[in-house]
C-alpha cells in the first residue's frame, strides 16, 4: 500500500524534537510510526501520522522544513527471514530500497515494514503478485 509519510527535518539542538512533536500535540496529530537518522547539524525525522496535511501545515507555522513523500507499507510475518524474503521480491523487480524501519505486532505476529523504494508503484505491485498485504486501512492510526 502506497501511503503519506512525513519528512521533517530538525537541527541538531536542544528541545527541537519537543517543539516539534508538541506543535503535532496542538494540532491534534497522532503519530503511528517515526524514524529519526541525525548527522551532527541535523537530523532527518520520517513521520507516519494520522493526518499528513495538516501535520505539514502545523508544522510549517513553526518554521519547520517538513514534505510530504509518498512510501510503501506492507505488512509480513514476523519470523526469521522473512525481511530478507521480501527484500528479495523487490531485488527481482529490479527495485532498490533508500531506507527502511518496521515495527512488530506481537499480538498478531505480524511486522509493518515502511519502506522508500525508487519506484513505489513498481514495489507496490512486485509484493502484491507475491501475497504480501498492504498495510491495514488505517495504517495511519497503528
Amino acid at each position: 500500500m502506497i501511503i503519506k509519510q512525513l519528512s521533517v527535518f530538525v537541527e541538531n539542538k536542544k528541545g527541537r524534537l519537543v517543539a516539534i512533536t508538541e506543535a503535532l500535540s496542538k494540532a491534534d496529530v497522532d503519530i503511528s510510526a517515526l524514524s529519526l537518522a541525525d548527522t551532527s547539524d541535523f537530523g532527518v525525522l520520517r513521520l507516519i501520522v494520522d493526518k499528513p496535511e495538516e501535520a505539514k501545515a502545523a508544522l510549517k507555522e513553526e518554521g519547520v522544513v517538513v514534505k510530504i513523500t509518498e512510501v510503501v507499507a506492507a505488512v509480513m510475518d514476523d519470523q526469521p527471514g522473512g525481511l530478507s524474503g521480501m527484500l528479495k521480491i523487490l531485488e527481482q523487480a529490479n527495485v532498490d530500497i533508500e531506507y527502511l524501519y518496521a515495527c512488530i505486532g506481537k499480538a498478531t505476529g505480524k511486522a509493518l515494514v515502511v519502506m522508500k523504494p525508487s519506484d513505489v508503484e513498481v514495489a507496490e505491485k512486485a509484493l502484491k503478485e507475491k501475497g504480501y498485504n498492504g498495510a491495514p486501512s488505517d495504517i495511519y492510526r497503528i
